[in-house]
């Protein structure tokens, strides 16, 4: 294994331990992250087979929310970078920005974020998500830390895939092998479910009425799944 590989993986290990499972081990990796990056915050979100998608761990509140906001909206770095296969970086979340993300970049900014660069999880043809690297100042990476954000993705992608070898080992598999990464989100995927029974839509219907919704409130996608899920909020009598 590389030099640096091995001191990423040091530091990630020196992480407090969050939650059990690769849902710990990806927290610890976006804590560990923002120091060697010089970042204000970073966060990793998964996209499964079928493309469901949703924030899988974050080193804070507020980069979660970074997350979060992009699937609201339907747009962002993020997706962007999942999308092409190739890293999203941006310097500023300024005008150019804007004009690419007329939703997210302005809410960004909004939020204090002023620079976003979006690493893909991949190896080969499997694409399991996105790394987000977040900072308070405009300016780009700097060459190490351009190499050390690739290396902090490849040992997730690693590790993900580790995960998805045990999880087949043990008779159990899951879409991408990290089930247990995303089970926390499991309520917004049974949220989308009943939403696209009340509006007799398709599963990206629904996921759409629960984004715009969202949006308008200003909330997040899981307040919004929670109160589906308790019958606090139905769509089949909010009819676009």
């Amino acid at each position: 294994m590389a030099e640096r590989d091995v001191a990423i993986r040091d530091l990630i290990d020196a992480q407090p331990d969050a939650v059990p499972g690769m849902a710990g081990f990806l927290t610890q990796m976006c804590r560990a992250a923002v120091g060697a990056l010089s970042a204000s915050g970073t966060g990793v979100s998964v996209f499964t087979a079928d493309a469901v998608r949703g924030v899988c761990a974050a080193s804070d509140a507020r980069s979660e929310r970074m997350e979060e906001m992009q699937f609201v909206l339907g747009e962002g770095p993020c997706i962007d970078a999942f999308d092409t296969r190739t890293p999203v970086l941006v310097a500023d979340l300024g005008d150019d920005a804007a004009t690419r993300w007329p939703m997210y970049a302005p809410a960004a900014r909004a939020a204090g974020v002023r620079a976003v660069f979006a690493f893909p999880l991949q190896m080969g043809t499997v694409r399991l998500g996105v790394l987000d690297v977040f900072r308070d100042t405009v300016g780009a990476l700097s060459d190490d830390h351009l190499i050390d954000a690739r290396t902090f993705a490849d040992v997730t992608v690693a590790a993900l895939l580790d995960a998805q070898e045990s999880t087949e080992e043990a008779g159990n598999a899951s879409d991408i092998g990290i089930g247990d990464a995303i089970e926390h989100r499991a309520e917004v995927f049974q949220a989308q479910g009943m939403v696209m029974v009340q509006i007799e839509g398709t599963i990206s219907e629904a996921m759409a009425r629960m984004r715009a919704h969202a949006y308008a409130e200003s909330r997040g996608l899981s307040e919004i799944a929670r109160d589906v899920l308790a019958g606090r909020l139905s769509f089949d009598r909010d009819r676009l």
